[in-house]
């Protein structure tokens, strides 16, 4: 089902773009699901990571022997008594043995790398989901404010009547309809002002799907939540470990550490086997062919004694890159610890809200009930009914708009704790 409403979305937004907006139903998993696969920063980073895997098995070449295939022709005219054609053919192949260790580091130094766009692609991810989670729950829930307006308008609306047909009866003042009139202009403000926040939430949503703008979202679901308990120091402990900030500086720390071992080599001697084999073919007096062929094998040895102090000057390059990212990964465990911290605090908070509304929601709940019995009894008129059933639907968006809160809290808490991709 979600690969139905996956291709759906996709034909919309690129084969159908001059189409009317077109609704399309969407829970939380499946916008997950397309902004995993569609979101530009995500796979921005992805070719980062493909770009890495493709350096490994660059430096790894230097562990196999290379080989050079040449060939020449040449005619040499007016020199000697005649002319004549020469052929050279020239085969060489080369394996270094020993090179300092520059051909392990420079491995090892691309391995960590790896490690490190690994790590920042997961944390585009986690940031992306955070995203969408922000937006999709904004998005319902401003649909929901949008419809509380919309009736507020409405009882606001039947209450003028109301008073219009008392003042026609001299039962009601001139002020009160103005007054009454006055609220009115405020409420349908309000109500454009939802209307024009749930269009904002919409866009926004859009935009980290990377879909048409035309394309109009249901967000499918209800604002429910789960309360957990989670021990503050186990979960900082588990955010410290799992964290993508930690894996990228432990990379780029060890990174930094080949980094330095690798221009150390440059220091160092290298040594290499070679072969080399050639063959040459002329013709002499323009009609006899002279032939030579030889081959050289040997093994070189080569040290650099002095550089100018150029490797000197790269290993303190490399010795400042490894503080540097010592330093950010020391940076990056306080900033998870507050990120962590803030976010526990939010969930707390928003636990203690909703058990606040929930409270007010019962008591609202028990006034709706009371009033639909009286209704049925001719106790209350139907006005006092829709003013009921008005109270009753604010008190459950309020709760409705607490239940947000938790899981925006929630969402910020488990990309502080790593998330799970």
């Amino acid at each position: 089902m979600n690969r139905i409403i996956i291709f759906l979305i996709f034909f919309i937004s690129f084969i159908c773009p001059i189409a009317m907006a077109e609704e399309v139903p969407l829970t939380i998993d499946d916008a997950i699901a397309i902004a995993m696969r569609d979101n530009r920063d995500i796979l921005l980073k992805a070719e980062d990571v493909n770009k890495s895997k493709a350096k490994i098995q660059e430096a790894r070449a230097d562990l196999y022997p290379s080989l050079t295939l040449s060939s020449t022709w040449s005619r040499n005219n007016g020199y000697y008594s005649k002319d004549f054609s020469s052929f050279n053919y020239q085969a060489g192949a080369k394996q270094y043995l020993y090179k300092g260790g520059n051909t392990v580091n420079t491995i090892k130094y691309n391995e960590y790398l790896l490690d490190v766009n690994q790590a920042i692609l997961d944390k585009t991810k986690l940031e992306t989901i955070l995203n969408v989670r922000k937006s999709f729950y904004t998005l319902l829930l401003s649909n929901q404010y949008a419809e509380v307006n919309k009736a507020i308008l409405k009882n606001t609306k039947s209450y003028l009547e109301y008073l219009n047909a008392r003042y026609k009866k001299g039962l009601a003042s001139e002020s009160e309809i103005l007054r009454v009139k006055s609220s009115l202009e405020s409420v349908r403000q309000a109500y454009e002002n939802s209307l024009n926040q749930a269009e904002s939430s919409q866009a926004l949503l859009n935009n980290y799907l990377y879909l048409d703008k035309d394309v109009k979202i249901i967000p499918e679901g209800e604002l429910s939540y789960t309360e957990e308990e989670i021990v503050f120091d186990q979960g900082l402990l588990y955010a410290l470990g799992k964290r993508p900030e930690i894996k990228q500086y432990d990379g780029q720390i060890k990174a930094s550490e080949k980094a330095i071992d690798a221009a150390k080599s440059d220091n160092r001697p290298s040594v290499y086997a070679s072969w080399d084999y050639y063959n040459r073919t002329h013709g002499a007096l323009g009609t006899g062919k002279n032939q030579s062929d030889n081959n050289i094998i040997g093994i070189t040895f080569s040290w650099p004694v002095f550089d100018g102090w150029a490797t000197k000057s790269k290993i303190e390059q490399a010795v400042v890159d490894l503080k540097e990212a010592q330093i950010l990964r020391e940076k990056a465990a306080s900033d998870i610890a507050l990120d962590f911290k803030n976010a526990y605090i939010g969930l707390k908070n928003a636990i203690a809200k909703i058990d606040a509304m929930e409270s007010d929601l019962k008591v609202y709940n028990d006034n709706l009930k009371s009033a639909r019995e009286k209704f049925k009894q001719g106790v209350v008129s139907s006005l006092d009914l829709d003013d009921a059933v008005l109270k009753h639907s604010i008190s459950r968006f309020n709760r409705d708009s607490a239940v947000y809160d938790y899981i925006i809290a929630k969402s910020n808490l488990d990309k502080a704790m790593g998330g799970n991709l």
